[in-house]
């Protein structure tokens, strides 16, 4: 198994076209320097295709592809509920959430807040964010994405890890938002068709050369439990997808908060040209969500199937290994496809979070704490070292991190869910109740950790998506408590009179389609 000079040839050829289609569509008008609404939010110019685009290729990086690919092998199908969810998410963010954060003009989801509530909550959460992106985001892709790269050629971990670090720099360190976004339609192209060669290639494998469906079916009669959407208490892994919870529980705090209220998804959507277009991308990438799990989960099935059989050559000695066996399989030259379209995952989430890192630490901490006078230019040479600096940071500690995870999507998931009740308790009190106060939601970004840790420590047969929900509602407790205690009119509270929540009839259409889908899904898959 390796890349053969054909492939390397692809690889290299993709690398070089990126970084040259970057920096082309990211130069700015001769006589107009690059200023912070450029650098950060695209000049707020982003059409619906690159709104979509650039959700689902920041999204779907080495966390997913690996990650979920890992569980899949592991648990199955029913990890797909990440993937399936997050399509009916999208919508609701569309509708309900996007008009109110695009009315407001912000550039952070700090940012607005610190527009509802106070400073306090601002840079409280403003700090959690950049310690989640640096220290868990962009570790995990870093991680995962090495780990694929030595799986396939062999190449060191860690020079690996240090090479996707410079690419993702060299790819979008000069053009910020601008540059990621409006490559991210190259980016998805080559995710969803490496994607699709992979399971093409396995299922065909599976099925002894019968093609793809033919395999599908081989998988269903060999593995079925890998095919229960909804698990039952007695399966090993219902502690991290707890039955019918996951469609009623948990998994809706876990999914509004990435998907609606996550700096690093979001911003693509601030950077829309109006709300219409914004919506429209948000529901494109509902339909590519839906396509998601048929080039992620199904080949970390079909890796278990193929693993039992020595003959088969693939050879898994921890999940997370799972896609890289299959891509040994591929042929010469669309192996260097796959590994470019894996790349291109990778390389686009990387870039994705430095920018997002950037624009916290310099919109939300450099100006108004340190600088509140600087000039634009001065904000875009901040934003670059920060981001500069979070990715030279992430480098040290992503092996010592999580180089001991065997799935380490998981890993991702537990963590980032002792911070996800509260955040969801503060946005949807902060958009939907006048008498959320800053107090509350203060209290309540305190409470999330403290009680979410207390769950995992007092009581840890508790399923962590279940420990969510709960959470959530102690904190939407203790910030209705801390608002009818203080009982004073909110002078930040949201006008929601003045904000139309109307969509148009193609977006209600595509919804509609969506939610037929998923429904069909999991009635076929329960």
């Amino acid at each position: 198994m390796g890349l053969s000079h054909l492939d390397m040839a692809i690889v290299a050829g993709y690398g070089v076209t990126l970084i040259g289609l970057a920096w082309l569509l990211s130069r700015e008008k001769k006589g107009h320097d690059k200023d912070a609404k450029d650098y950060f939010l695209a000049s707020k110019a982003l059409p619906w295709w690159a709104v979509g685009a650039s959700l689902i290729a920041s999204n779907i990086s080495a966390e997913q592809i690996i990650g979920m690919s890992g569980s899949g092998y592991v648990v199955g199908l029913a990890i797909a509920s990440y993937e399936w969810m997050a399509a009916a998410t999208l919508l609701i963010v569309g509708k309900y959430f996007l008009p109110v954060f695009l009315k407001r003009g912000i550039y952070t989801m700090p940012q607005f807040l610190e527009q509802r509530f106070d400073t306090r909550v601002k840079t409280l959460m403003s700090i959690f964010w950049l310690m989640l992106y640096t220290f868990v985001n962009l570790t995990a892709i870093l991680w995962l994405g090495a780990t694929a790269i030595n799986g396939l050629s062999g190449f060191d971990i860690t020079y690996a890890i240090i090479g996707l670090a410079a690419f993702a720099v060299v790819y979008s360190i000069y053009g910020g938002l601008k540059a990621v976004a409006l490559t991210d339609i190259v980016q998805v192209v080559l995710l969803v068709a490496g994607g699709a060669l992979i399971t093409w290639i396995a299922l065909d494998r599976v099925a002894g050369g019968g093609g793809p469906v033919e395999g599908f079916q081989v998988l269903l009669d060999q593995a079925p439990q890998k095919f229960d959407m909804i698990l039952s208490p007695d399966n090993p892994e219902f502690k991290n997808l707890p039955g019918i919870a996951v469609l009623v529980g948990g998994m809706w705090m876990m999914n509004l908060s990435y998907w609606g209220f996550n700096q690093y998804i979001i911003q693509r959507a601030l950077a829309a040209k109006s709300v219409d277009e914004a919506q429209k991308g948000v529901l494109f990438a509902a339909f590519l969500k839906m396509l998601m799990p048929l080039i992620i989960v199904i080949p970390g099935i079909a890796a278990y199937v193929l693993a039992q059989d020595p003959a088969s050559g693939v050879s898994v000695d921890r999940p997370d290994q799972a896609y890289s066996s299959l891509m040994g399989l591929t042929p010469e030259g669309i192996r260097g496809l796959i590994f470019a379209g894996l790349l291109a995952a990778i390389v686009s989430s990387l870039g994705s979070m430095m920018n997002s890192i950037s624009t916290i630490f310099t919109m939300d901490i450099y100006r108004p704490l340190m600088h509140r006078n600087a000039s634009e230019k001065r904000l875009v040479t901040v934003g670059r070292i920060a981001g500069l600096f979070a990715i030279v940071i992430a480098v040290v500690v992503a092996q010592p991190l999580l180089g001991n995870f065997p799935q380490a999507f998981q890993f991702i998931q537990e963590f980032t869910g002792f911070f996800t009740p509260g955040i969801c308790a503060i946005f949807i009190l902060g958009v939907f109740w006048k008498g959320a106060t800053a107090n509350g939601a203060l209290l309540a970004a305190i409470a999330t950790f403290a009680l979410s840790w207390a769950g995992k420590i007092y009581l840890p047969e508790m399923p962590f998506m279940d420990r969510v929900l709960y959470v959530f509602l102690a904190c939407c407790g203790i910030m209705l408590l801390a608002g009818l205690l203080e009982r004073k009119p909110q002078a930040k509270a949201i006008a929601l009179g003045d904000i139309s929540f109307r969509t148009g009839l193609g977006y209600n259409a595509g919804a509609a389609v969506v939610l037929a889908m998923l429904a069909a899904v999991y009635t076929v898959f329960w």
